[in-house]
Order: C-alpha cells, then structure tokens, then sequence
C-alpha cells in the first residue's frame, strides 16, 4: 500500500512539472515549417537545374542536400535553428536539415572543451546511433538479399 501511495504522489509531482503542450497548434507548426524547409529545398534544386543547364538531376539534389544541410548547420551555429525547432518540433526534425543540427548542436556545445576531446569526440553523440543502427540493419538486409 506504501508503494503505491508512492507512486501516486510522484504522478501527481510529474504532472505538475510537466510542460503543457497543445497539441494541434504543435501538428500545424511542424506541418508548416516542416514543408516550408521541404519548399526550399526544392527551391533550390529548381534554381540549380535553371542557373547550370549541364548539372544532372542527381547532382543537383547532392547540391541541394549539401546547401540544406549548410544552411542548418550555419543557423545551429548561430542559436536561430534551436529556436526553429522549439517552434515546429518535428517538422524540422524529419528534413535533412534535424540531423544537421544534431551532429552540429553537440560540435558546437563541447568546443570548450578542445577540438579533439570536445568537437570530434562529442559530435555523433547524439546522431552516432542513428548511423550505427543505420548501417548496420542495411548490412542486414543487403545479406538477406545476397543470399536469397
């Protein structure tokens, strides 16, 4: 019985202390921004294909990727993306541009702490196991398909 009067007051202390979110003004900011960041990206693949007549479909979306992912890491470098983020939530999690601003947040957090030590060491902290189990269940799967 002890246990469980436990359990209801921590609920109750979560309860105060949680944030209060509201979840459809949240859907429809991560809807907007997440397809404006969308738009721009092919914005910008449009304007590479009109500017540069002879670059590929392909290459103008490796050039597209490499401006977004620029632009987010340089907006994470100068506080604004965090600010982005804490507005649309998801919607600039789900583009190219969130992983950007993981591996760029953590770089930019542990720069104090040296380049080696701080930049490099802590900067896949976050997006590392998402590459690890990326990798690692495409090497799965492309054995699945080898052998069979």
């Amino acid at each position: 019985m002890q246990e469980q009067e436990r359990n209801i007051r921590y609920n109750a202390y979560v309860e105060a202390k949680i944030a209060k979110t509201h979840a459809w003004p949240s859907l429809f900011n991560s809807f907007w921004v997440g397809g404006l960041i969308c738009t721009l990206g092919q914005l910008c693949n449009d304007l590479i294909l009109l500017w540069f007549p002879s670059v590929s479909t392909q290459s103008a979306w490796a050039y597209t990727l490499i401006i977004l992912i620029f632009l987010a890491s340089f907006l994470t470098g100068l506080g604004v993306f965090d600010k982005i983020g804490a507005f649309a939530g998801a919607g600039t999690i789900v583009p190219i541009t969130g992983f950007s601003n993981s591996i760029a947040s953590p770089a930019i957090e542990f720069k104090n702490e040296g380049i080696i030590f701080g930049m490099c060491a802590k900067m896949f902290i976050i997006a590392g196991p998402v590459i690890v189990s990326g990798t690692v269940a495409s090497m799965i799967v492309g054995l699945i398909y080898l052998f069979l």
